[in-house]
């Protein structure tokens, strides 16, 4: 009997396994220091050796751009159906189960209103602990409101995105969000808003293809994976050695697809003066 194939995507695009054993889940994968969750998110999850970044879930990503208290979440009591009775290894349902309780997160990007520099904005925050970031009708329909929202408001949206791309288990319903974001995007602008767009590890497939490419100011955070196809699977189809940086934010940045590359740490500041470019009356 053949083997099942597991076609769940909260594994891809990641980077290549160490072959160091790593001891701690807080142990560094680039200059091997070891810390602990408290050192770690005292400086924003950064290594203070390296500079490596580690991944960051949405909720401390809010915390770390918002002003205090000024988030106030949306449409958090959405959550996926499963129209297609999906099954690979397990039931879909079991799969969005399993990552509600893990994650805590109705779905893989959470949205709400904030205020950043004491400017007034939307956000859409992803999380890539939610079934690898991946982008199923929720997430669509949470990223299109999200831009209602903003347009509404009259202020900027801020999104930062983190995903390995179009969710497989709800079939086409998924690769349908690829238009309705870029719809939601153009309406957005249409209106006289603005789409900051900030790409952090991984921003694969689906989403890079569609509305995270789309911001008015598009900047990554260093050494971020870019690309709509991560660099194993490229190699193993074209057979050719690759460049070390293939599809890393410091090789699109030299081809012109980012604006910037914005460390965590300068982060809140930069889309502070970013936004006020962009705000106006209102909000």
């Amino acid at each position: 009997m053949a083997d099942r194939i597991d076609v769940s995507i909260e594994h891809r695009n990641l980077p290549e396994p160490s072959t160091n054993e790593r001891p701690h889940p807080n142990t560094c994968p680039k200059c091997g220091s070891h810390y602990r969750d408290d050192e770690l998110a005292a400086n924003l999850w950064v290594c203070p050796q390296c500079n490596h970044h580690f991944a960051v879930r949405a909720r401390e990503r809010i915390m770390q751009l918002a002003d205090e208290g000024t988030f106030a979440e949306e449409a958090a009591d959405l959550r996926s159906e499963d129209p297609l009775e999906f099954f690979d290894l397990k039931p879909y349902t079991e799969r969005l189960a399993a990552a509600e309780v893990k994650t805590g997160l109705g779905d893989a990007i959470v949205i709400g209103r904030a205020a950043v520099e004491r400017v007034p904005c939307e956000l859409a925050v992803m999380d890539f602990e939610f079934m690898g970031g991946s982008m199923g009708s929720v997430v669509g329909e949470k990223f299109a409101r999200a831009c209602e929202s903003a347009a509404e408001r009259r202020v900027p949206l801020v999104s930062v995105t983190a995903s390995g791309g179009a969710r497989m288990q709800e079939g086409i319903l998924s690769l349908m969000q690829l238009p309705k974001t870029v719809v939601a995007v153009e309406d957005l602008k249409d209106s006289g808003g603005a789409l900051i767009s900030v790409m952090a590890h991984p921003t694969t497939a689906g989403v890079i293809a569609s509305f995270a490419s789309l911001g008015d100011v598009i900047v990554a955070e260093p050494g971020s994976l870019l690309a709509f196809t991560g660099p194993r699977v490229v190699q193993q189809t074209t057979r050719e050695k690759l460049p070390d940086d293939f599809g890393l934010a410091e090789s699109n940045i030299r081809f012109g697809h980012l604006d910037a590359i914005v460390g965590r740490r300068d982060l809140r500041p930069y889309l502070g003066r970013v936004l006020r470019l962009f705000a106006r009356n209102g909000g």
